[in-house]
């Protein structure tokens, strides 16, 4: 198998470092937790934007609780600005409900707008949501996009652990660097007498980080508060961040935001 070309990369003005967030499969949290994790590195004082690189299924307006419709100028994309943060989305550009029916190239083209057409300013860190999966959206990205690293997001269940092997190995391919690998949804905290139940499995995060030799950044509780939040469009971390969940989640932003640091 030919490794993907890597050649055509180019830097995007104002944007020191570029994190792909992704997941083998859906069905992991992953964009809720993208938006999370975005909310709090922001909290945490860096410049942050987000781009919702999963153009079929776009949901961190929704997340965000964004609205309205981003505006041009001088022929530019302006990004929206939320919880301290700019964002981007194929959300907000077209009306609730309508589909995407593109293929690969005008893909590709959308997402080399949202990358060097888009107004972002001075940013420290630019988080890519990007879509399930090793298609379309990721191949353009890791052949167009200085990506500076990736994070891997899975569940402890054994089928969403069996993708993190594709996609860890697309990132190497392309030589991206892996930050690590996180586990969402690793158990559920009884409200009335605090047990633990790893309802998706155990240790199945950890020992695949190990088995792939890449870091493992810890466990994100499944907490029923981050889903209510995330359907009202307030992120956890920002409402409740003593909750258990927004902990987790800021444990992970000051390891990430060392990562790049060291970097």
């Amino acid at each position: 198998m030919n490794s993907p070309q890597t050649h055509n990369r180019q830097p995007i003005p104002g944007i020191k470092d570029t994190l792909a967030i992704t997941s083998g499969k859906g069905g992991v949290g992953k964009s809720t937790l993208c938006a999370n994790l975005a909310v709090s590195l922001a909290h945490q004082g860096l410049q942050v934007g987000l781009l919702d690189a999963d153009i079929y299924g776009p949901n961190i307006p929704g997340l965000l609780g964004l609205e309205g419709k981003p505006t041009a100028e001088d022929g530019r994309i302006q990004p929206l600005s939320v919880h301290g943060l700019k964002a981007i989305s194929m959300g907000l550009l077209i009306d609730p409900g309508t589909p995407v029916v593109w293929r690969g190239p005008m893909l590709a083209k959308m997402m080399h707008q949202f990358l060097f057409n888009v107004t972002w300013g001075e940013l420290d860190l630019l988080l890519i949501d990007l879509p399930p999966g090793t298609g379309d959206v990721q191949i353009t990205l890791t052949q167009v996009a200085p990506l500076t690293a990736a994070l891997i997001i899975t569940t402890p269940s054994a089928i969403a652990l069996e993708d993190v092997r594709r996609g860890v190995e697309m990132f190497r391919q392309t030589e991206v660097p892996i930050v690590g690998l996180v586990e969402n949804m690793s158990y559920f905290r009884c409200d009335n007498c605090g047990h633990a139940d790893p309802i998706f499995g155990t240790g199945g995060g950890r020992a695949t980080a190990s088995r792939l030799d890449i870091p493992y950044l810890g466990e994100i509780p499944l907490d029923p508060l981050v889903r209510s939040q995330a359907d009202a469009g307030e992120p956890v971390v920002k409402t409740h961040p003593q909750a258990e969940g927004s902990q987790a989640v800021a444990n992970l932003a000051a390891d990430i935001g060392t990562y790049f640091q060291r970097t």
